[in-house]
């Protein structure tokens, strides 16, 4: 049912299930409910100087699968304000409120705990102590540390000061000067009540990217000005005195943007002292990560949950787990076995590889799925195709699938688009990989040897570009491009001019794009490999030979390449490190790092070496 509320006011969520939940001093909690109550129970919680509304979109993304509950914090939206306001936020009657929530709309059944900013600081709180143990299945933490690990982590640095722990210390400190602001008397009010509170979205919208779609709600002066009584009630009392046993009870997801202005990842280097078997995410986005990347958040969610809704049942759920994962949770545990930065970084999002049925692109396809991700694999060869698909799942990819098509084909292209974007979602990374190779001299290359390459090598990535690129920028959460070109794109060679000028259009795309999407939030690097040992070699075209002679030369070309051996693998890993870095080209073998040097210090000798016919 939907109701208007008690002050009056509008419902928080299309199709919510609004209540009541009256705590013992009276405190009356705003309740919302979506999804099958007979379902496991995800709890969301929110941060300062939110409202439960911060989760909308996450919450109707989970609550297909979930019962979904959302509360405003007590002095929050639509909760009523603890009386006096002094002492009425502490850790411990926060605590209390989550217990009366959590008897309400889950009396029988451990919920799935998510918290953000506050609402995680809350979470590590309630995961800790003694009262809440057994009522809480998991919990997944995301820009909000335990005060308690906060304070421990301070004391490591300060007590036995080394120049590296100050200097983190430190980094801290500056991030955290709001804290000092909102210990202030009344001034943190009068601000909130005032002109901070209608620039605040405009900070939301533009530093944060936070999308323009109504939030934060018209309770924001109300919300942020009872809110700093979380930091005066809890901060300093929390930070001087730490508790000392304050590990967590349940299993642990912990998620960290790398861009988040107020808190350095580097607070949660010693989290598996708490919590041993936590499993880790990054993802390269700012502190509002509800809003700017729900799909991601809710995937993680779901996985997570899933797992281990799994361990506790044996894997009798009502419904089967995430597709390739195991009945242990697949993915899920395998993260939180070590600390491996690309599965921290890829686990769940969607990658898609083109030309992904042979050498890099299959071994692309490979890595990103061995870090978790759900991987599509392009190629025109179906056969090859589905077998880079079962490998993935091999490697530990959450979801692969397998798609046919031709990248210079725009109607083809087009249709793909549309059904990735129905059936398995937006593309977080694109790797636009399929090409073809062709050597000859420019004057005995033929129109259809030039119109094939540019339509495959050229073309192909702008197809790739063009549909998923704009899926990306439409969805409004980010996302990588990928673009295979070669070090051919910047080493002029009488041998390639077809094959080269392909790969020069190709890098100056991307570097466009670069400069486009970057508003957005998405990245394009480009890749620029050297000789790799991969199959291209045997199916390039030798212009101007007869057959005998395009043979012998094409098989001459691949010895070459065995010999140089430099696997495809490296240049999978060199891509991956070029998402997670940023990077706008990314050279691959030491011949490519030289031409790349050579061609913007000593143009002249990559000019010269050019006029060399190979010895072929």
């Amino acid at each position: 049912m939907r109701g208007a509320g008690r002050d009056g006011g509008p419902a928080v969520l299309e199709g919510a299930r609004e209540r009541w939940v009256r705590t013992r001093e009276g405190v009356e909690l705003c309740v919302a409910e979506l999804g099958d109550a007979e379902r496991p129970t995800v709890l969301l919680l929110h941060g300062y100087p939110d409202s439960k509304e911060v989760w909308s979109t996450v919450a109707r993304q989970l609550s297909g699968r979930f019962h979904v509950v959302l509360y405003d914090v007590r002095g929050c939206g639509r909760s009523s304000a603890p009386r006096p306001l002094r002492g009425g936020f502490t850790l411990e009657k926060l605590t209390q409120d989550f217990l009366a929530v959590a008897d309400a709309v889950s009396p029988d059944r451990p919920v799935h705990l998510v918290g953000h900013d506050w609402g995680s600081v809350q979470g590590w709180e309630f995961v800790s102590v003694e009262e809440t143990r057994g009522r809480i299945a998991s919990f997944t933490s995301m820009s909000g540390p335990s005060l308690d690990h906060f304070g421990h982590w301070l004391r490591r640095r300060t007590r036995r000061p080394t120049p590296g722990g100050l200097a983190q210390a430190l980094n801290q400190g500056v991030r955290s000067w709001y804290v000092g602001a909102l210990h202030t008397p009344v001034l943190p009010e009068l601000a909130w009540r005032g002109p901070l509170s209608a620039y605040w979205p405009k900070y939301l919208q533009r530093v944060e990217k936070v999308p323009a779609d109504g939030y934060p709600t018209p309770s924001l002066p109300r919300d942020a000005a009872h809110g700093a009584w979380l930091y005066r009630d809890n901060v300093r009392r929390r930070l001087r005195s730490p508790r000392p046993d304050c590990h967590a009870h349940a299993p642990v997801q912990l998620i960290t943007p790398l861009r988040d202005v107020f808190l350095s990842a580097r607070l949660y280097d010693e989290v598996a002292v708490w919590e041993p078997d936590v499993t880790r995410r990054t993802l390269d986005a700012g502190h509002w990560i509800p809003r700017t990347r729900p799909d991601l958040l809710a995937w993680w969610i779901t996985d997570f949950v899933t797992g281990r809704e799994a361990a506790a049942t044996g894997g009798d759920l009502r419904e089967p787990l995430v597709e390739g994962a195991g009945e242990d949770g697949g993915a899920v545990a395998r993260a939180g076995a070590g600390r491996d930065p690309l599965a921290e970084r890829f686990g769940g999002q969607l990658v898609l590889v083109t030309g992904a049925g042979s050498g890099i692109g299959r071994a692309t396809a490979v890595a990103f799925a061995a870090a978790g991700a759900r991987v599509v694999s392009v190629d025109v060869d179906e056969e090859s195709a589905v077998r880079t698909a079962e490998l993935a799942r091999e490697a530990g990819a959450s979801q692969a699938w397998a798609e046919t098509v031709d990248v210079s084909d725009q109607d083809g292209m087009e249709e793909l688009a549309a059904k990735v974007a129905s059936e398995m979602g937006t593309v977080d990374v694109l790797v636009n990989n399929a090409g073809i190779g062709v050597s000859g001299p420019f004057l005995e290359t033929g129109v259809e040897d030039w119109k094939r390459t540019l339509d495959v090598n050229l073309w192909g990535v702008i197809h790739g570009c063009r549909l998923f690129g704009k899926q990306m920028a439409e969805r409004g959460q980010g996302g990588h491009i990928v673009n295979t070109a070669s070090d051919a794109a910047y080493q002029p060679t009488r041998m390639l001019p077809a094959y080269g000028t392909s790969k020069a259009a190709v890098l100056m795309l991307s570097e466009c794009l670069r400069a486009e999407l970057a508003g957005k939030g998405i990245g394009v690097t480009a890749v620029c490999p050297g000789p790799v040992n991969t199959g291209i070699t045997g199916t390039a075209r030798f212009v101007g030979l007869g057959e005998t002679e395009e043979r012998r030369r094409r098989e001459r070309v691949a010895k070459l390449y065995r010999l140089r051996n430099y696997p495809p693998e490296k240049v999978a890993k060199a891509i991956m490190r070029g998402v997670v870095r940023d990077q706008a080209v990314v050279p691959v073998t030491a011949e490519a790092h030289v031409a790349r040097f050579l061609s913007r210090f000593a143009p002249r000798v990559l000019r010269a070496l050019a006029r060399i016919e190979p010895p072929l």
